[in-house]
């Protein structure tokens, strides 16, 4: 009997280590497929014997001329311009974001669950169906084309509260008995919020700032929308969008592939740093309440 066991043992380890093996290298193969593109990106932006779309990867000349002309370019006015959205967007989003999921973790109020419906049935729809309004209200506030930045930001955050859902659920998980613990100490509302739940709630709360730094760092299609005409109102997405026409693309190529590889490195370093509790807050919060 007890050969058996082991043998049977021993069958379901070799089993999964096969299986595991498996796995590795699928993993290994989809990993590679998905990086040759940036890495070719990478190589691209150091060639320098031409500016212009070659058949070969490896650069026959290296050097920075690309990064060089970058800086030189409007390139830094839309980088500027997009950190100053997403950093703004982060703060105040964030801010909404939490607020809302504690008030809707933690109060009862009348139509409390009708209001959760229909935040999360409104946010079923596509943003792209409000875009003409949108772009009106801007456009009749002087909020569009040199003045799209503070517009990009009003837009970002007008429906923050919306995307309380996962918030709320990692919220979920927190006993209650600490709120009333506080309350009875003569803790404030938003004491217990700021100094209890909070610090037990930081992957979900750094989970909602990569995801609120993310969306405005990476738009393009509402960008383009009100950002254009005007070089100083532009984000980087749309700026760059117009290095890839027929007339400019021969010279801007290469300075193309630079512009990419800068705007990939803050958010490669983010999401590196704070990976752990990005996925401890997605996890943590896909519960529900």
């Amino acid at each position: 009997m007890n050969e058996n066991k082991q043998k049977r043992h021993m069958g379901l380890k070799a089993s999964r280590s096969l299986s595991n093996f498996i796995v590795y290298i699928v993993l290994v193969v989809m990993s590679i497929v998905w990086l040759i593109p940036f890495i070719c990106i990478v190589l691209q932006s150091f060639r320098v014997e031409s500016t212009w779309q070659v058949g070969y990867v490896i650069p026959q000349k290296w050097g920075f001329d690309n990064y060089i002309a970058l800086w030189n370019s409007d390139f830094k006015v839309w980088y500027v311009n997009t950190f100053i959205i997403a950093l703004v967007v982060a703060v105040v989003q964030t801010i909404i974001v939490l607020c809302m999921s504690y008030t809707l973790s933690r109060f009862r109020f009348k139509m409390r669950n009708s209001l959760m419906r229909l935040m999360l049935i409104l946010g079923m729809f596509p943003g792209m169906l409000s875009m003409i309004i949108l772009y009106r209200v801007l456009k009749d506030l002087g909020l569009t084309q040199a003045n799209a930045v503070p517009g990009l930001i009003l837009v970002y955050v007008a429906s923050s509260g919306m995307g309380y859902y996962v918030s709320k659920g990692y919220f979920d998980t927190i006993s209650k008995s600490l709120d009333e613990a506080a309350r009875i100490d003569g803790a404030t509302r938003a004491q217990v919020l700021t100094k209890i739940i909070l610090p037990l709630a930081k992957p979900i709360v750094i989970y909602t700032i990569l995801t609120a730094f993310m969306g405005p760092w990476g738009d393009f299609v509402f960008a383009r929308y009100i950002s254009f005409g005007t070089s100083s109102g532009m984000n980087v997405a749309v700026g760059m969008w117009n290095w890839l026409t027929p007339d400019m693309i021969n010279q801007r190529y290469t300075m193309f592939c630079a512009g990419g590889v800068i705007v990939a490195i803050p958010v490669a370093i983010l999401f590196m740093c704070l990976q752990k509790y990005y996925v401890e807050g997605v996890t943590g919060g896909a519960v529900k309440g």
